[in-house]
């Protein structure tokens, strides 16, 4: 797979990833989905990275699976594009494909922001809302297609889409599979916030020098209580609260926004 079909760019903290392959909307082929993940799992891992930006050029954010190089979502099985042989090849697929790349998004310790800049459907979507904060361009869409071809919504959009607008929302959406422009996501609260075409990149940059410039370990922290939050109880959910807050207490950021406080200035955190 070409590495031009996906760009990555390190500059002041903050990793880029742009699909490019404008010609397809950047739909991704299995190819490019696995080297998505291990970019992201890089990002994760680096200590000089503190904020990750994903978008694509062109019309399309991500159009979903590339479906060319075989029977898959729309065409028969799954995001991955590839044929049941026997019961089981189809669910491993899926895990070990679509799911995966949706957990590498997740579980990423560094902020990742979705800058939405056309058309995201399918498994595109689901790898936007997966995000920490989604901005949208004015022209972007957001389509649950998997009902248009007579599928079932995978790549974790039935785990997604009800955790952020409610069952009902989530059932309109993948049921119908009707286009929701950028303004009625933002309404539903699927994005953030929705700008102007022209100001999307500068405005996804901006949000990313923010969080690039904050306590690094802290966010990501906060960022693992709040995904597993929905899935725990009150007493669990206190208890990861207390341990992360005792783990983040040995991080230097930690120390220095009470220091930073106690001396009544403005903290300088370095991500560590």
């Amino acid at each position: 797979m070409p590495e031009t079909w996906i760009r990555s760019t390190t500059d002041q903290h903050v990793t880029q990833l742009t699909l490019d392959r404008p010609e397809a909307l950047n739909a991704l082929t299995p190819g490019q989905r696995d080297h998505l993940i291990d970019l992201l799992a890089e990002a994760s891992a680096d200590p000089e990275v503190r904020a990750v930006i994903l978008t694509g050029r062109g019309r399309g954010f991500c159009a979903g699976a590339d479906l060319r190089g075989g029977v898959g979502s729309g065409a028969g099985v799954g995001s991955d594009g590839v044929a049941a042989r026997i019961p089981g090849d189809v669910a491993r697929t899926l895990r070990l494909g679509a799911q995966r790349l949706i957990a590498a998004v997740l579980d990423c310790e560094k902020p990742v922001i979705a800058a939405v800049n056309g058309t995201a459907a399918g498994l595109g979507a689901h790898l936007a809302l997966a995000c920490d904060l989604v901005l949208a361009a004015e022209s972007a869409r957001f389509i649950e297609v998997f009902v248009r071809r007579g599928l079932v919504p995978d790549g974790g959009g039935a785990y997604l889409l009800p955790r952020l607008i409610g069952p009902h929302r989530a059932k309109e959406l993948m049921f119908f599979g009707d286009a929701l422009t950028a303004a009625d996501a933002e309404r539903l609260g699927l994005v953030n916030r929705v700008v102007p075409d022209g100001d999307l990149d500068k405005t996804a940059r901006a949000w990313a020098d923010r969080l690039a410039a904050g306590p690094t370990r802290a966010l990501a922290l906060t960022k693992q209580l709040v995904n597993a939050s929905l899935d725990t109880d009150r007493a669990t959910a206190f208890a990861a609260e207390a341990a992360a807050q005792e783990i983040n207490m040995t991080t230097a950021d930690a120390q220095e926004g009470v220091v930073s406080f106690a001396e009544r200035r403005e903290a300088r955190f370095r991500g560590r």
